[in-house]
């Protein structure tokens, strides 16, 4: 037989060709495989084998290139975790500010090198804790706030010069934006030295999480003015950060997730261009927030796509001419959906190959997921054991000490390309459809993330996607006793205590006037920061700040997709 040249796709194709014939046909018809096909977690077919044929029509300079330049393929920095690890972030929330300040400093002193908070659902949606709407939820499932006196109490005793702090918060994030401005002046921090991000991603809400207060257009304004704001006074912070995380929680394939988020992305460019500032000047402080499912390799090569595709679209769409405005960064949280109730120390095992996908795709910051997500807020011991996770990774696995290092990986390297092949066919259909904030108003992303949701839900249903010890291996025998956190039924009194404190302290003529100028700012085009920065200073309340501009921008009402 004469001998296949090797060095070309062509020869590579027919080396396949021969060992399928020769080697694979006769092995499976001794041991036929356990499917007729295999399909990653959002559906994408599997091949058996992947060579260089697969690659053959990629550059390696075009493509992947070098860490720390354009398309940033391989990562956003020249030397990634050799230099500095990712920022360890656990997430914490719960009661009222004092008791969150608590896990975060018990976090900070077991090695976390940044803050993440969540609020609770009244603080989200812009009600007061003694609206009678919030009864029975404040300080439930995150941080209670309502004025800057509490975000004073949140961050006590932790240097905000020092250690980057993240919020997670949207409808109403431009006022708790303001809220911790404030309280960094009044503790005599420079807001020029100031790092980390607020969410702020509203076109999320409309798409995935259903949390919102106005309409799409206000409510992108909204956003529009906090990134124009920060790139003047806040040369170090993040004022958006564009999330998929949600979006993937509602049900949206890996595909999905990355190109819904990246159009996000490029309609706050859209709506921050119309100002007039220049796309070098703040696209280097967008960020990014996705998700880290089960699916080791379709994760990495998300993550590594998604880099790609961001570069190329901030270059050629947008004419950006600095790499650091063409670079995507991403903070990660492993998967909620993927934890389970039963045998919840399983989900130590899912979360640490979930982390350690992150890590591989080349993340900014991570939040590892504590094994009873699936039961209640964390518990500190869950919380410990979810850090460790990260800080294994970083100190034993030797994973940080190569950059990239699944780069050159026939199925990462194919895999990436076809993510990326598939968000620009997104791209296209959304451009069709009129863009972002139409495409929310038609529900053309909710129907897409619902019909995603339900074809996983079958593949659930038909066993060709299994949960170990729930779906498969499943124990009938009592779950293991796990510590969850407990829920203090007295947090809800002592904000409201704390909350008519502020009050009966404030001038309220003077919280009036700011109240008023807010709602004259909003009628016009001005950026609205500074004016609910000088209402939060006077100790008015998130509530009454996201009530007077209600008659202006109005409420917003979805029609639902089932």
């Amino acid at each position: 037989m004469k001998m296949v040249e090797r060095e070309t796709p062509t020869g590579v194709e027919a080396g396949r060709d021969e060992w399928e014939q020769l080697t694979l046909l006769p092995f499976t018809a001794r041991r036929p495989e356990r499917r007729e096909s295999f399909r990653t977690l959002s559906g994408t077919e599997l091949q058996r084998l992947y060579t260089p044929a697969d690659i053959a029509e990629s550059d390696y300079l075009r493509d992947t290139g070098f860490p720390g330049q354009p398309p940033f393929t391989r990562g956003p920095y020249a030397t990634m975790y050799r230099a500095q690890p990712w920022t360890m972030r656990q997430i914490a929330g719960f009661g009222t500010a004092d008791d969150t300040n608590q896990r975060f400093r018990y976090l900070i002193a077991q090695g976390q090198t940044g803050i993440s908070t969540d609020f609770d659902m009244p603080t989200l949606m812009g009600y007061d804790s003694d609206d009678p709407r919030s009864e029975g939820e404040v300080g439930r499932e995150g941080v209670a706030v309502d004025s800057v006196d509490d975000v004073l109490a949140l961050y006590k005793d932790i240097d905000l010069e020092k250690i980057s702090v993240s919020m997670t918060i949207n409808p109403s994030a431009w006022v708790v934006f303001a809220m911790y401005l404030v309280a960094a002046e009044e503790r005599g921090f420079d807001w020029k030295k100031l790092s980390g991000t607020i969410q702020n991603d509203i076109v999320k809400e409309y798409i995935s999480q259903k949390e919102w207060v106005y309409p799409p257009r206000p409510a992108m304004r909204l956003v529009r003015d906090s990134i124009a704001f920060s790139v003047r006074h806040l040369p170090h912070y993040n004022p958006v950060n564009v999330s998929g995380y949600h979006t993937r929680e509602a049900g949206s394939t890996a595909i999905q997730e990355v190109a819904f988020t990246l159009a996000a992305g490029a309609a706050y460019v859209d709506e921050v261009r119309k100002l007039g500032v220049g796309v070098d000047e703040f696209a280097p402080r967008l960020s990014f927030f996705f998700v880290s499912q089960i699916d080791f390799l379709e994760e990495v090569a998300k993550f590594r796509a998604a880099r790609r595709i961001w570069a190329r679209m901030m270059k050629d769409r947008f004419g950006a001419t600095k790499p650091e405005a063409m670079r995507l960064r991403f903070h990660t949280q492993t998967a909620g959906a993927s934890c389970t109730a039963r045998e919840p120390l399983n989900n130590i095992a899912r979360t640490a190959i979930e982390a350690l996908a992150a890590v591989l795709g080349g993340t900014q910051s991570l939040h590892t997921n504590g094994y009873d997500e699936a039961l209640s807020i964390p518990s500190e011991p869950a919380m410990k054991i979810a850090l460790r996770t990260q800080q294994i990774i970083a100190e034993e696995t030797g994973v940080a000490g190569t950059i990239d290092a699944l780069a050159g990986s026939y199925a990462i390297e194919r895999l990436t390309s076809d993510i990326e092949a598939a968000c620009l066919e997104y791209f296209a259909e959304i451009d069709k459809r009129g863009g972002v904030v139409r495409c929310i108003e038609d529900n053309y992303f909710q129907q897409e993330i619902a019909d995603a949701a339900y074809d996983l839900y079958k593949r659930k249903e038909r066993h060709e996607w299994e949960l170990v010890g729930v779906t498969k291996y499943r124990d009938n025998s009592a779950n293991p006793h796990v510590e969850l956190h407990h829920v203090d039924e007295a947090a809800s009194q002592r904000q409201l205590e704390k909350l008519a404190a502020t009050k009966a302290r404030r001038d309220e003529k003077k919280v009036e006037a700011a109240l008023a100028e807010v709602a004259r700012v909003a009628a016009t085009d001005e950026n609205i920061m500074p004016a609910t920065i000088e209402a939060v200073r006077v100790r008015a309340t998130g509530g009454e700040i996201v009530n007077v501009l209600r008659p202006i921008f109005g409420t917003y009402v979805e029609t639902p997709i089932f």
